[in-house]
């Protein structure tokens, strides 16, 4: 059933440049720039906030189309960088475009990988808020010009160059509904200096990506501007003016982030003002608990990160009531656990299985492991936003908030 609109506030719509296409705001929160929404798309509404699984090749790990609805997961995202390199945008064209080709029939979001080839590439630091590897791999990003950046593949070592146009091409060849200009993603270390004249390209580079989406405009796809800055609040202010004078249909805050969670909050604050309100507003990268709740009140609409099924892989479980919300089977005091996975959660895993038993698939090397974990995680994320946009709709966020980490 239909949300109703909060009284005195007509919806918030998009621009008519984008048919099929379309975002209102439902009801908003009093005390911080929290927002219900829905984003329509050609696939199907998501209700905002909604956190979006990441299929980086096409595929969630250890999870099927049919698990995700399962939890009631609405989105998807599909690395642009990787579907490139294998099996190729041409490949998946011709196979029907990405919602055929992964069976996934909900709405879907690409990004332009920049992020893959400049902060995998050429690297960020260990400190960054974003950056969870801490290994040292050979440097894939050669040259870096205005045309674009060329960069060697991981998997046979021949030579690419993504430009704007190619960025934009590829994405229309996968068939996403959202889609994300290409931007250079600055690593932690540059200077003020570097990371304006980065900027400025990066503007340059998003009105070439404007260009090309309009070229081949045919109402199946929304465009996302981004907005980045690094960690300087007057060049995310200018990051988020450009973004807004030009027409996308939605903003992605991307980039270095900080390196430490309220310069994080702050910065994300900084890439917020100024903002249009008929846009939805998608944060790259980040989905942390704290960070959700927090992102949210800033006004964050969409949320993307591998965390949660990532986790999973390595044994941990999402649950509430834990130090840092999280719980790792792999520990003994598991061993002999008959209790459900998380007494909190009904997904298919907590209904049918005990920590007992996970625990023993997990030290036994059984894939099933991984696999009820990551079900588990991905409806405790699911249940997390649906949490949230109840509270915005019952007009107690702030509350549910604080019940939350209670």
């Amino acid at each position: 059933m239909p949300l109703p609109i909060e009284k005195g506030k007509p919806p918030v719509t998009a621009s008519p440049a984008y048919p099929g296409f379309g975002f209102e705001v439902l009801a908003r929160d009093a005390e911080s720039r929290a927002r219900l929404g829905r984003i329509e798309t050609p696939h199907g509404a998501l209700m905002t906030p909604a956190f979006v699984f990441c299929a980086t090749k096409a595929a969630v790990k250890a999870a099927s189309p049919r698990d995700l609805h399962a939890v009631n997961a609405d989105i998807i995202l599909a690395n642009t960088y990787h579907m490139m390199i294998q099996p190729g945008a041409d490949t998946v064209a011709r196979m029907g475009g990405l919602h055929r080709f992964t069976g996934w029939d909900g709405p879907m979001l690409t990004d332009s990988g920049g992020f893959q080839i400049f902060s995998l590439g050429m690297g960020g630091t260990s400190e960054e808020i974003k950056n969870s590897r801490h290994d040292k791999r050979t440097p894939l990003l050669t040259k870096l010009t205005e045309d674009g950046a060329t960069f060697r593949s991981p998997r046979d070592g021949a030579y690419h160059t993504l430009t704007p146009e190619a960025s934009i091409d590829i994405q229309r060849k996968l068939g996403a509904d959202l889609i994300i200009v290409l931007d250079e993603c600055t690593p932690f270390h540059v200077d003020r200096d570097y990371t304006a004249r980065s900027l400025a390209m990066t503007h340059r580079w998003a009105d070439r990506c404007l260009a090309e989406f309009e070229r081949g405009q045919d109402g199946s796809q929304a465009l996302y501007g981004v907005i980045q800055g690094g960690v300087y609040k007057d060049l995310r202010r200018e990051g988020a003016e450009f973004v807004a004078s030009r027409p996308f249909f939605g903003h992605a805050v991307g980039g270095c982030l900080g390196d430490h969670k309220d310069q994080l909050y702050d910065i994300v604050g900084y890439a917020l003002t100024p903002r249009r309100e008929e846009r939805p507003v998608h944060l790259l990268g980040i989905g942390g608990i704290r960070d959700i709740w927090e992102g949210v009140a800033l006004g964050i609409d969409t949320f993307d990160c591998v965390t949660p099924t990532r986790i999973a892989r390595h044994g941990w479980a999402l649950v509430r009531q834990a130090e840092a919300h999280r719980i790792n089977l792999k520990n003994a005091r598991f061993t002999e656990d008959r209790e459900p996975l998380d007494p909190e959660c009904a997904c298919p895993t907590c209904s049918a299985f005990a920590r007992g038993y996970i625990h023993h698939l997990l030290k036994a090397g059984e894939i099933l492991g991984i696999q009820l974990l990551t079900v588990h995680n991905m409806a405790f994320m699911t249940r997390l936003m649906a949490t949230i946009r109840s509270a915005l709709l019952a007009g107690r966020f702030a509350q549910a908030k604080k019940d939350w980490f209670s």
